[in-house]
């Protein structure tokens, strides 16, 4: 009887665990994100039009795992009024990140991905202007990413530098098969840390004319 009721209060904590699962991953799909228009797709691949942002920034150095983990923990203190008065701001999706000034493409791709100059940048939500926003903290710039057009590489799984690296090699080399100029790349998260890694969305985005 005793086993029976153990093996019943272990089901009903799994039970527990998958509902509370399942609701924190409805959650983090109704994050809001930026608007797009997508001129076309080839597997993995897109190529998407996106208006005027406003966004949140700041720069950091050091490799880009350490860069953005205190990139993002600036922003956070930011929106969350953590170092300020006033409301909170909602999280929104993606996390930007990429490097303040682009390294030539001769350079080992090594050297591309761990050390430097870095900006994160938290897309405001729609609802704001830069008047309603709230005065940034130290640090924190409030900017806009003009309207730009990018070849997007989707990808699940964690976000490691090999993992980038692979997708940002697959995007370029598509790029070149359709003749198209590629330009700065720019790293896309879209899930907090806690998100299963096969549910995670990653992207790379490489600039394009026009």
């Amino acid at each position: 009887m005793q086993k029976r009721n153990w093996a019943m209060i272990a089901a009903a904590v799994a039970g527990t665990a998958a509902a509370g699962a399942a609701a924190f991953i409805v959650q983090e799909k109704r994050t809001e994100q930026p608007p797009y228009t997508v001129d076309r797709t080839d597997g993995p691949v897109e190529i998407r039009r996106y208006p005027e942002l406003l966004v949140a920034e700041t720069e950091t150095k050091g490799p880009r795992q350490a860069a953005l983990g205190s990139g993002f923990g600036r922003l956070a203190d930011y929106i969350f009024a953590k170092n300020r008065g006033g409301e909170g701001i909602a999280m929104t999706a993606p996390v930007l990140s990429e490097r303040d000034a682009p390294i030539a493409m001769t350079a080992p791709v090594t050297s591309e991905r761990t050390g430097g100059q870095w900006r994160t940048r938290f897309v405001m939500p729609a609802k704001y202007t830069r008047a309603t926003l709230p005065p940034p903290g130290p640090g924190v710039t409030i900017s806009t990413v003009p309207a730009r057009r990018v070849a997007v590489y989707r990808f699940s799984g964690v976000a490691t530098d090999a993992a980038l690296a692979k997708a940002e090699t697959a995007l370029r080399a598509w790029l070149t098969k359709e003749r198209l100029e590629g330009g700065a790349v720019t790293y896309a998260f879209y899930n907090s840390p806690f998100m299963p890694g096969p549910l995670r969305r990653n992207e790379v985005m490489i600039a394009l004319p026009g």
